[in-house]
């Protein structure tokens, strides 16, 4: 296990703007998003144009992880994302999400999810969470991963690695006529190889022109979600597995999720779509 010390805020920069001429989500200016009462199932004029929100994002997240490095600041790694997205049309979604004032997450060692990217410095042994969404053409793509920073311990990497694998895993397991559940039981069951704790109350998400459509995907094994899937669905899956307990605590930022132990926790997460025999990820640079 890293010796790291915890974790603290740091200090926020100014909030970045974005061009008059790129379109907003409607939630931006409100306290909270319009509830979304559509289908779950898309057409394949939206599902295309998911593929370019989720392109964006992919690359804007790429980009980002391309300077991450001890002496960074998560702040830094918001700007590159924020401009790569701007800079090709795209509104960064979490930006005023909620009142949510950056255009990423930047979540390292024991923030499970939602770290507010700040003058905080990578250190050296550091593993970061980065989650980049975009909006363009009406529509949302959202993926996140863990990345490596310098000399990382046996430990963390593992947990990094198998994360993915998780992610892939539940991925493999997506067929229409299953139910939404099979996602959880495969990675549960993945994740107890190794005595991980599984995140439980941050889950998957339906994803089309809503950022969050109000169906849920859990990482664990639920029998209450039950939604049969059918092609064209249109949602994310993004465990969030622990190398201790799976219990949090929330900074006084509200938004900061912080594994109670403090121990370290891993996430991947890609946008789907359901097909006649699988899933296709739209989250691909």
């Amino acid at each position: 296990m890293s010796g790291q010390s915890l974790l603290v805020p740091g200090r926020l920069s100014p909030t970045r703007s974005v061009p008059a001429s790129i379109a907003r989500p409607e939630y931006v200016g409100k306290d909270a998003p319009t509830p979304y009462t559509g289908p779950e199932v898309q057409d394949a004029e939206t599902i295309e144009r998911m593929r370019i929100a989720g392109r964006i994002a992919a690359q804007a997240m790429e980009e980002a992880a391309k300077h991450i490095a001890p002496g960074v600041t998560t702040d830094e790694l918001d700007r590159v994302a924020h401009e790569f997205m701007c800079d090709h049309g795209a509104y960064p979604s979490t930006l005023g999400y909620r009142g949510f004032p950056k255009s990423l997450c930047a979540s390292i060692n024991e923030v499970i999810c939602h770290g507010i990217p700040d003058s905080t410095v990578l250190r050296d042994g550091d593993i970061v969470n980065l989650d980049v969404t975009a909006f363009i053409g009406g529509v949302h793509g959202d993926n996140n991963a863990t990345y490596l920073c310098g000399d990382v311990d046996e430990e963390s990497r593992l947990l990094v690695e198998r994360t993915r694998e998780a992610l892939n895993r539940a991925i493999k397991a997506v067929k229409p006529g299953r139910r939404i559940n099979i996602i959880g039981r495969v990675i549960e069951s993945y994740a107890k190889r190794f005595g991980y704790g599984v995140v439980r109350d941050f889950t998957g998400h339906g994803i089309n022109s809503s950022f969050h459509s109000g169906l849920i995907v859990p990482h664990y094994d639920s029998p209450h979600h039950d939604t049969l899937i059918q092609p064209g669905m249109t949602f994310t899956i993004e465990p969030m597995l622990t190398l201790g307990t799976y219990d949090y605590d929330l900074w006084e930022d509200g938004w900061t999720v912080v594994t109670k132990d403090r121990r370290r926790t891993a996430q991947f997460e890609h946008t789907l779509v359901v097909t006649e025999t699988g899933a296709e990820i739209l989250t691909l640079p």
